[in-house]
């Protein structure tokens, strides 16, 4: 485990999440329900962001998402999320969506998505997050980039 007073590592709340598509969560054309993903992709995130809080969390942004390609009826989804970021009392995540068709195992990636959450304490008041300590080249980059999309979220609210 890498946690420490200075904070926690990636891989301390790092999920992966995978689902079947059944007919229920899908439309007319037995495409998977864009809600279903954004269900699936909400929970995929808050699990992360309540494993590197270690608490409650709510959910406060989700950023554009963008539908590379379509999901079929019987095709596995498997959503990858990972702490990017954390500030004071709010935390960054991403999720990573792949399909696979279990037939011929052919996967294609479906979406990058950025979340923000806020740390609750037992009475649904803000708290303190821990800190997220970026280690590898790649995660400190997207540390970099995810100050640059708070920045732009916060242009976008105030505007």
């Amino acid at each position: 485990m890498i946690y420490n007073e200075q904070g926690k590592a990636r891989v301390e709340s790092l999920t992966i999440m995978t689902e079947l598509v059944l007919p229920n969560d899908t439309n007319v054309l037995g495409n998977l329900l864009g809600g279903r993903l954004l269900h699936w992709i909400d929970i995929a995130g808050a699990l992360t962001a309540t494993r590197h809080s270690d608490g409650l969390v709510a959910t406060i942004t989700m950023d554009m998402v963008e539908f590379k390609c379509s999901v079929k009826m019987g095709d596995i989804v498997t959503l990858t999320s990972y702490v990017t970021w954390t500030g004071r009392t709010s935390l960054e995540t991403a999720v990573e969506v792949y399909s696979e068709n279990p037939m011929d195992g052919t996967r294609q990636r479906i979406n990058k998505v950025y979340l923000v959450f806020v740390c609750l304490d037992r009475y649904a008041k803000k708290r303190p997050v821990v800190p997220f300590l970026p280690l590898s080249d790649n995660e400190i980059a997207e540390f970099e980039r995810a100050k640059e999309r708070k920045k732009r979220r916060l242009e976008h609210t105030n505007a």
